[in-house]
């Protein structure tokens, strides 16, 4: 397994992305909610290594990709978001499919930026070993992140930065 991180990014989209598929081709509600949970758990693990590891190593590494990383922060809130409302939800919810179709779409739309324009930009910035670095760390971070939607992360560090 590479511990490139960009390589260890892009494996996940194609596992986030393979369930999107089989969500949009199921129409049992039971096999639906299943897939769902799914999703929120690959999506929670992928936000919060990003966020934690690749984002700000990035942005330390790299400030011209500052705006870049911002907007990367706000599209995650947003999905953090719709997977919390999620996991309360089930398949018979009258929200529950337009939710999740609002999810898949936004994340498509984060993915495919990430892969097309930002993904390039960093490969090109970051040697090889730094890459390898940051792909380690990520894969360290994967065993202690969470595996259920909570609180967004962003929103959570405004909320105790305004409590100290």
């Amino acid at each position: 397994m590479s511990t490139d991180a960009i390589v260890v990014l892009k494996d996940e989209h194609k596992e986030i992305r393979k369930l999107f598929r089989k969500f949009e081709d199921t129409t049992a509600p039971a096999a639906r909610g299943k897939l769902v949970n799914q999703i929120l758990e690959l999506l929670t693990v992928h936000t919060y290594i990003e966020n934690e590891v690749m984002y700000p190593e990035v942005r330390k590494l790299m400030p011209d990709l500052d705006d870049d990383i911002l907007e990367s922060y706000e599209e995650h809130h947003v999905a953090d978001v719709l997977c919390m409302e999620l996991a309360t939800m089930t398949p018979s919810d009258e929200r529950f499919e337009a939710k999740t179709t609002v999810l898949i779409e936004n994340v498509t739309h984060h993915m495919d930026e990430e892969e097309k324009e930002w993904f390039p930009k960093v490969r090109e910035g970051l040697g090889r070993k730094q890459l390898q670095e940051i792909g380690a760390r990520m894969l360290e971070a994967r065993k202690k992140a969470p595996r259920k939607p909570s609180q967004p992360s962003a929103l959570k560090k405004a909320i105790d930065a305004l409590v100290k």
